[in-house]
């Protein structure tokens, strides 16, 4: 059985910089593909960033260059590093894990980011 637990969310001003991490509780985290998904009110949950492996890595284009995820398969956690945020950043974020064929989601944090 796989629980994510997200932390990091918050309120941050546009320009500003913020942190997000997510902890697996799972058993065969270095072979889950690990990914972070956000929704904004109104709107569809959409895809952020993946991490299928430790050295791969794929970014929706609206946060290309802007936010880093990265893994550590000794610790089962899972980060998004957001930098140079935009009013448009501001969603629910959601840590999501494909494990053994199934898929999982955290219970969400909350990222607002103001002008």
């Amino acid at each position: 059985q796989v629980q994510l637990v997200e932390s990091g969310g918050g309120p941050v001003q546009a320009g500003g910089s913020l942190g997000l991490s997510c902890a697996d509780s799972g058993r065969t985290f270095s072979r889950s593909t690990m990914a972070w998904f956000r929704q904004a009110p109104g709107k569809e949950r959409e895809f952020v960033a993946a991490s299928p492996s430790a050295s791969d890595t794929n970014y929706a284009d609206s946060v290309k260059g802007r936010f880093t995820i990265s893994r550590d398969n000794a610790k089962n956690t899972v980060s998004l590093q957001m930098n140079s945020l935009r009013p448009e950043d501001t969603a629910v974020y959601y840590c999501h894990a494909i494990s053994s064929g199934r898929n999982y989601w955290g219970q969400g944090t909350q990222v607002t980011v103001s002008s």
